[in-house]
Formats: C-alpha cells, sequence, structure tokens
C-alpha cells in the first residue's frame, strides 16, 4: 500500500523538480520532453525508486532521472533533425 501511494507522489515532486528554466519549449521539444519520460531508461531508473523513508536514495535516483531523461530528450531531439539546446555534457552531482 505505501508503494503505491509514494510512487505519484514521488512522480509529481520530480516533475515539478525538473521544470526547465529559460525560453519555454516549442511544441516539437515538449513532445520529445514526454517521449523521453515514457522512454526505457527513464522507466528503468524509476524501478529503482525506494518507498521506504527510512533508506534514502533520494539523490542518486534524481540524478539518474534527470541524466536518463536528457539523454532521451537529446535522442528524440536529434532523430527529428531538432537542434539540441545546451551544452555539451549533463551536468551530475556529487
Amino acid at each position: 500500500m505505501k508503494i503505491v501511494l509514494a510512487l505519484p507522489a514521488l512522480l509529481v515532486l520530480a516533475a515539478c523538480a525538473r521544470t526547465p528554466s529559460g525560453p519555454p519549449l516549442t511544441p516539437e521539444q515538449q513532445a520529445c520532453r514526454e517521449e523521453a519520460r515514457r522512454s526505457p531508461e527513464y522507466r528503468e531508473v524509476m524501478r529503482r525508486v525506494n518507498p521506504m523513508f527510512e533508506i534514502r536514495n533520494d539523490g542518486v535516483i534524481s540524478d539518474d532521472l534527470r541524466v536518463a531523461e536528457a539523454q532521451a530528450w537529446r535522442r528524440c531531439l536529434r532523430e527529428r533533425g531538432l537542434a539540441v539546446p545546451g551544452g555539451v555534457e549533463i551536468i551530475r552531482g556529487r
């Protein structure tokens, strides 16, 4: 029961935390963002979420989620022939 309640809450918080800064996304970029959040890499990281509050792995999971989403998003943009925004490497936490 805890898993059922914790996972949607975690998904909502993760979505809010990753709101992109800067100019708004174009419709094509937004479509790629949604596709990235459905990617196998992103879903694999979500399977590692630990719903137990005694054992915290939020930092590692949030970094891995951000990297998986960014890689899938950039891949989608390249496949559609769109420019990839940003720098040369995804910034990772310590």
